[in-house]
């Protein structure tokens, strides 16, 4: 049966059954003998030394030296072995790309970015990424590619990786973006909306035992993404997590490019931002721009970016009650302005959310910064690959 964004799930035939189950305990790296699978899952030694053996075939398992002796020879240990495989991290958003290769454990291991407008079409656009990727990925056998995962900056239907409507990406609706890069690069590939694979991102690196969390990304647009009892929350289309297009209190008759008036991101993102401050004269084009300013000591730009973060705050202040995130994390590239994004934020939350949806609530900035995409995006292609059913799959294939 296929599975989204081009990743084929078949029953393997004469698979050991359940290795793929037993794998997920060595997921995290830590060196196990036999007799410590067997006494951790029930299974029988017999059982567990097939599945093990059925993983060291494949590569995904390998040994890890001997255990200490408790009487005749010493056990053997085994460990994953995150390089087996490498994945393709891209994470594209409106005026940057910028792509990574991981191995298995999702680090990072090498990487590059450069600016592109995601205006000038997917042809154009995929066609730049593809080069970059071919160069990146050139120190690895191309068989080692496991799969591709990229964050587009506008609604996705996840189940086939198709942008939806995007508001600024012109010519991207339903553009089968999957298929482009399997194509040109022989991996399977996933999409979703970049703040989707920040927001998985930033919890893979930084709060993996968090249940509850909110990525919000305050760029040229503003969006978040929804950790909800561990899981990301995409919503019935996708749609999930678009605090840009929420009306603000007191947004007015401000033109959104989404077609409505008053919304949080017309009013409160970088671009809105940076379009405030050179009706002021200054030259600012972009978020950097007003980061910028911002820190060289502008009054303006301080008192427009805390403004900002109360904006932004209104409107998460409803989130909040409605979701009860333990965690919010700032990220984007306004983000970068630092206390002054933030304390806006927190200064309406703190006073505007019900006390006992904020009494363990942490607002804080990203910690991944700029990576937090392509992490994210490799992090996506990592969980399915490395999935039961994928495992049994890989172990049927190298038998």
């Amino acid at each position: 049966m296929g599975e989204p964004g081009g990743v084929v799930v078949a029953a393997p035939a004469g698979s050991v059954a359940g290795t793929g189950e037993l794998f997920q305990l060595l997921r995290d790296g830590q060196a196990r003998t036999r007799a410590e699978l067997a006494a951790s899952t029930g299974l029988a030694r017999s059982t567990v030394a097939a599945r093990v053996d059925a993983l060291l075939a494949c590569g995904l398992v390998g040994h890890a030296g001997e255990a200490t002796s408790t009487g005749g020879r010493p056990p053997t240990r085994f460990r994953f072995d995150p390089g087996v495989r490498v994945v393709l991290g891209a994470d594209l958003g409106a005026t940057h790309a910028r792509l990574a290769v991981t191995d298995l454990a999702g680090s990072v291991l090498a990487e590059v970015n450069e600016d592109l407008d995601i205006g000038l079409g997917p042809d154009v656009v995929l066609g730049r990424v593809v080069t970059l990727a071919r160069d990146l990925l050139a120190p690895w056998d191309s068989k080692l590619l496991a799969g591709i995962g990229v964050g587009l900056p506008g609604p996705v239907e996840h189940s086939s990786g198709r942008p939806v409507n995007p508001p600024i990406m012109p010519g991207w609706d339903g553009f089968d973006v999957p298929a482009r890069l399997t194509a040109e690069l022989g991996a399977p590939t996933l999409v979703d909306n970049d703040v989707n694979v920040m927001a998985l991102g930033e919890h893979f690196a930084h709060w993996p035992g968090t249940e509850h969390l909110m990525l919000v990304k305050v760029a040229t647009g503003i969006g978040s993404g929804i950790i909800s009892d561990g899981a990301l929350r995409r919503g019935a289309q996708g749609a999930a997590g678009d605090l840009g297009h929420v009306a603000v209190p007191g947004g007015g008759d401000v033109p959104c490019r989404c077609g409505n008036t008053g919304c949080l991101e017309a009013i409160a993102s970088g671009a809105a931002l940076a379009a405030a401050l050179r009706a002021r004269g200054h030259d600012t084009r972009s978020s950097r721009d007003v980061v910028a300013l911002a820190r060289s000591g502008s009054v303006e730009a301080v008192q427009l970016v805390r403004a900002a973060g109360r904006d932004i705050g209104e409107v998460l202040s409803t989130a909040v009650s409605l979701l009860n995130p333990s965690v919010i994390v700032i990220g984007g590239a306004l983000a970068a302005a630092g206390e002054h994004l933030l304390a806006g934020v927190r200064e309406v939350v703190y006073r505007r959310s019900l006390p006992l949806a904020t009494q363990h609530l942490r607002i804080v900035p990203s910690r991944s910064g700029e990576r937090a995409g392509v992490i994210g995006a490799a992090v996506m292609v990592v969980e399915r690959v490395l999935s039961p059913t994928q495992v049994d799959e890989l172990v049927a294939a190298a038998r």
